[in-house]
Protein backbone atom coordinates (compact mmCIF):
# COMPACT_ATOMS: atom_id res chain seq x y z
CA UNK A 1 0.00 0.00 0.00
CA UNK A 2 1.40 3.42 -0.94
CA UNK A 3 1.41 6.45 1.36
CA UNK A 4 -1.32 8.23 -0.62
CA UNK A 5 -3.72 5.29 -0.16
CA UNK A 6 -2.92 5.31 3.56
CA UNK A 7 -3.77 9.03 3.81
CA UNK A 8 -7.06 8.41 1.98
CA UNK A 9 -7.85 5.53 4.34
CA UNK A 10 -7.16 7.69 7.38
CA UNK A 11 -9.30 10.51 5.97
CA UNK A 12 -12.13 8.04 5.34
CA UNK A 13 -11.73 6.67 8.85
CA UNK A 14 -11.96 10.20 10.27
CA UNK A 15 -15.21 10.74 8.39
CA UNK A 16 -16.58 7.35 9.47
CA UNK A 17 -15.83 7.98 13.17
CA UNK A 18 -17.25 11.51 13.04
CA UNK A 19 -20.42 10.38 11.25
CA UNK A 20 -21.15 7.37 13.45
CA UNK A 21 -20.35 9.24 16.68
CA UNK A 22 -22.44 12.35 16.03
CA UNK A 23 -25.12 10.31 14.31
CA UNK A 24 -25.49 8.33 17.54
CA UNK A 25 -25.77 11.57 19.49
CA UNK A 26 -28.65 12.69 17.25
CA UNK A 27 -30.33 9.29 17.56
CA UNK A 28 -30.17 9.65 21.36
CA UNK A 29 -31.98 12.97 20.93
CA UNK A 30 -34.58 11.03 18.91
CA UNK A 31 -33.73 13.04 15.80
CA UNK A 32 -33.64 10.01 13.53
CA UNK A 33 -33.47 11.99 10.30
CA UNK A 34 -30.13 13.57 11.18
CA UNK A 35 -28.83 10.53 13.03
CA UNK A 36 -29.52 7.98 10.33
CA UNK A 37 -28.30 10.26 7.56
CA UNK A 38 -25.00 10.66 9.39
CA UNK A 39 -24.81 6.88 9.74
CA UNK A 40 -25.32 6.56 5.99
CA UNK A 41 -22.37 8.88 5.45
CA UNK A 42 -20.41 6.74 7.90
CA UNK A 43 -21.34 3.60 5.96
CA UNK A 44 -20.11 5.21 2.75
CA UNK A 45 -16.86 6.20 4.42
CA UNK A 46 -16.38 2.70 5.85
CA UNK A 47 -16.69 1.18 2.40
CA UNK A 48 -14.29 3.82 1.09
CA UNK A 49 -11.71 2.56 3.61
CA UNK A 50 -12.09 -0.96 2.25
CA UNK A 51 -11.83 0.28 -1.34
CA UNK A 52 -8.69 2.36 -0.73
CA UNK A 53 -7.12 -0.58 1.14
CA UNK A 54 -8.02 -3.40 -1.24
CA UNK A 55 -9.47 -1.92 -4.44
CA UNK A 56 -12.61 -4.00 -3.86
CA UNK A 57 -15.18 -3.12 -6.56
CA UNK A 58 -18.22 -3.94 -4.41
CA UNK A 59 -17.05 -1.58 -1.66
CA UNK A 60 -16.56 1.13 -4.27
CA UNK A 61 -20.10 0.69 -5.60
CA UNK A 62 -21.58 0.82 -2.09
CA UNK A 63 -19.57 3.93 -1.21
CA UNK A 64 -20.57 5.53 -4.52
CA UNK A 65 -24.27 4.78 -4.00
CA UNK A 66 -24.39 6.19 -0.47
CA UNK A 67 -22.36 9.21 -1.57
CA UNK A 68 -24.95 9.87 -4.29
CA UNK A 69 -27.72 9.38 -1.72
CA UNK A 70 -26.24 11.95 0.67
CA UNK A 71 -25.36 14.50 -2.01
CA UNK A 72 -28.69 14.20 -3.81
CA UNK A 73 -31.17 13.76 -0.98
CA UNK A 74 -29.65 12.88 2.39
CA UNK A 75 -28.02 16.15 3.33
CA UNK A 76 -30.03 18.66 1.25
CA UNK A 77 -33.45 17.22 2.16
CA UNK A 78 -33.36 14.70 5.03
CA UNK A 79 -30.74 16.50 7.14
CA UNK A 80 -32.47 19.85 6.61
CA UNK A 81 -35.76 18.26 7.71
CA UNK A 82 -33.94 17.08 10.83
CA UNK A 83 -32.62 20.58 11.52
CA UNK A 84 -36.13 21.98 11.13
CA UNK A 85 -36.89 20.26 14.44
CA UNK A 86 -34.81 22.88 16.23
CA UNK A 87 -35.48 25.89 13.97
CA UNK A 88 -39.19 25.39 13.30
CA UNK A 89 -40.40 22.72 15.73
CA UNK A 90 -40.90 20.15 12.95
CA UNK A 91 -41.62 16.75 14.51
CA UNK A 92 -42.21 14.05 11.87
CA UNK A 93 -43.62 10.68 12.85
CA UNK A 94 -41.62 7.47 12.55
CA UNK A 95 -43.72 6.61 9.51
CA UNK A 96 -42.78 9.91 7.87
CA UNK A 97 -39.09 9.29 8.66
CA UNK A 98 -39.26 5.84 7.06
CA UNK A 99 -41.09 7.22 4.03
CA UNK A 100 -38.47 9.96 3.56
CA UNK A 101 -35.61 7.46 3.56
CA UNK A 102 -37.45 4.94 1.39
CA UNK A 103 -38.32 7.55 -1.25
CA UNK A 104 -34.76 8.89 -1.21
CA UNK A 105 -33.30 5.40 -1.70
CA UNK A 106 -35.57 4.75 -4.66
CA UNK A 107 -34.71 8.09 -6.24
CA UNK A 108 -31.00 7.46 -5.68
CA UNK A 109 -31.28 4.18 -7.58
CA UNK A 110 -32.75 6.24 -10.43
CA UNK A 111 -29.94 8.80 -10.25
CA UNK A 112 -27.13 6.26 -10.40
CA UNK A 113 -28.87 3.71 -12.62
CA UNK A 114 -30.41 5.71 -15.47
CA UNK A 115 -27.82 6.57 -18.10
CA UNK A 116 -29.45 9.62 -19.66
CA UNK A 117 -29.41 11.42 -16.30
CA UNK A 118 -25.62 11.20 -15.94
CA UNK A 119 -24.89 14.41 -17.83
CA UNK A 120 -27.32 16.34 -15.65
CA UNK A 121 -26.17 14.90 -12.31
CA UNK A 122 -23.25 17.27 -11.53
CA UNK A 123 -25.54 20.29 -11.88
CA UNK A 124 -28.24 18.62 -9.80
CA UNK A 125 -25.81 17.80 -6.99
CA UNK A 126 -24.44 21.34 -7.01
CA UNK A 127 -27.93 22.88 -6.99
CA UNK A 128 -28.96 20.71 -4.04
CA UNK A 129 -25.86 21.68 -2.06
CA UNK A 130 -26.47 25.36 -2.80
CA UNK A 131 -29.97 24.88 -1.41
CA UNK A 132 -28.51 23.26 1.71
CA UNK A 133 -26.05 26.15 2.06
CA UNK A 134 -28.88 28.71 1.92
CA UNK A 135 -30.62 26.93 4.78
CA UNK A 136 -27.34 26.71 6.74
CA UNK A 137 -26.92 30.48 6.32
CA UNK A 138 -30.32 30.85 7.98
CA UNK A 139 -29.18 28.37 10.66
CA UNK A 140 -26.15 30.60 11.32
CA UNK A 141 -28.44 33.62 11.66
CA UNK A 142 -30.48 31.77 14.29
CA UNK A 143 -27.29 30.94 16.19
CA UNK A 144 -26.18 34.57 16.10
CA UNK A 145 -29.59 35.65 17.38
CA UNK A 146 -29.11 33.59 20.55
CA UNK A 147 -25.50 34.71 21.02
CA UNK A 148 -23.89 31.38 20.06
CA UNK A 149 -20.95 33.02 18.30
CA UNK A 150 -18.52 30.08 18.44
CA UNK A 151 -21.09 27.59 17.14
CA UNK A 152 -22.13 30.04 14.41
CA UNK A 153 -18.50 30.39 13.32
CA UNK A 154 -18.16 26.61 13.21
CA UNK A 155 -21.17 26.27 10.93
CA UNK A 156 -19.93 29.13 8.70
CA UNK A 157 -16.59 27.36 8.20
CA UNK A 158 -18.42 24.11 7.45
CA UNK A 159 -20.80 25.86 5.04
CA UNK A 160 -18.03 27.58 3.06
CA UNK A 161 -15.76 24.52 2.95
CA UNK A 162 -18.50 22.05 1.95
CA UNK A 163 -19.87 24.42 -0.70
CA UNK A 164 -16.36 24.77 -2.14
CA UNK A 165 -16.04 20.98 -2.25
CA UNK A 166 -19.44 20.70 -3.94
CA UNK A 167 -18.38 23.33 -6.48
CA UNK A 168 -15.19 21.54 -7.53
CA UNK A 169 -16.46 17.94 -7.15
CA UNK A 170 -17.42 17.40 -10.79
CA UNK A 171 -16.17 20.64 -12.32
CA UNK A 172 -12.52 21.17 -11.40
CA UNK A 173 -9.47 18.95 -11.09
CA UNK A 174 -6.86 19.98 -8.53
CA UNK A 175 -3.45 20.09 -10.25
CA UNK A 176 -1.30 17.13 -9.26
CA UNK A 177 -4.00 15.47 -7.20
CA UNK A 178 -3.02 12.02 -8.49
CA UNK A 179 0.21 12.24 -6.48
CA UNK A 180 -0.39 14.86 -3.76
CA UNK A 181 -0.80 13.35 -0.31
CA UNK A 182 -2.98 16.07 1.22
CA UNK A 183 -3.83 18.52 -1.58
CA UNK A 184 -6.04 16.12 -3.48
CA UNK A 185 -9.78 16.29 -3.81
CA UNK A 186 -10.76 13.19 -1.87
CA UNK A 187 -8.62 13.98 1.18
CA UNK A 188 -9.97 17.53 1.31
CA UNK A 189 -13.57 16.37 0.78
CA UNK A 190 -13.42 13.61 3.41
CA UNK A 191 -11.92 15.91 6.03
CA UNK A 192 -14.42 18.67 5.21
CA UNK A 193 -17.37 16.32 5.66
CA UNK A 194 -15.83 14.93 8.86
CA UNK A 195 -15.81 18.49 10.23
CA UNK A 196 -19.37 19.09 8.99
CA UNK A 197 -20.86 16.59 11.49
CA UNK A 198 -19.69 18.17 14.78
CA UNK A 199 -20.28 21.69 13.45
CA UNK A 200 -23.94 20.87 12.82
CA UNK A 201 -24.33 18.94 16.07
CA UNK A 202 -22.95 21.67 18.32
CA UNK A 203 -24.94 24.33 16.47
CA UNK A 204 -28.07 22.23 17.02
CA UNK A 205 -27.25 21.86 20.72
CA UNK A 206 -26.72 25.62 21.07
CA UNK A 207 -30.18 26.35 19.71
CA UNK A 208 -31.61 23.59 21.88
CA UNK A 209 -30.08 25.15 25.01
CA UNK A 210 -31.36 28.58 24.03
CA UNK A 211 -34.87 27.24 23.57
CA UNK A 212 -34.75 25.38 26.90
CA UNK A 213 -33.58 28.56 28.64
CA UNK A 214 -36.36 30.57 27.03
CA UNK A 215 -39.00 28.05 28.09
CA UNK A 216 -37.65 27.99 31.64
CA UNK A 217 -37.67 31.79 31.80
CA UNK A 218 -41.30 31.84 30.66
CA UNK A 219 -42.30 29.20 33.22
CA UNK A 220 -40.65 31.18 36.05
CA UNK A 221 -42.04 34.55 34.97
CA UNK A 222 -45.26 34.33 37.08
CA UNK A 223 -43.19 33.77 40.25
CA UNK A 224 -41.09 36.87 39.64
CA UNK A 225 -44.04 39.23 39.65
Amino acid sequence: MDLRSLVLMLSSALLAVSSFFYGWKFVKKKNYLLGLEMWIVGTSATNAIVFFATGNAVSYEIAHFFDAFSRGFGMPIIAVAGLLAITHGYKPSIRQDVAAFAASFVLTFVLVGVDFISGFLPYYYLAMWIGLSIYLAYFVKRLLNVGAMLEALGVVVSLVASLAIAGIYDFYKIPGEETNLVLNFFTLALCTWAYFMPAIYYGYCALERAQSGSLMAKSLAPYRN
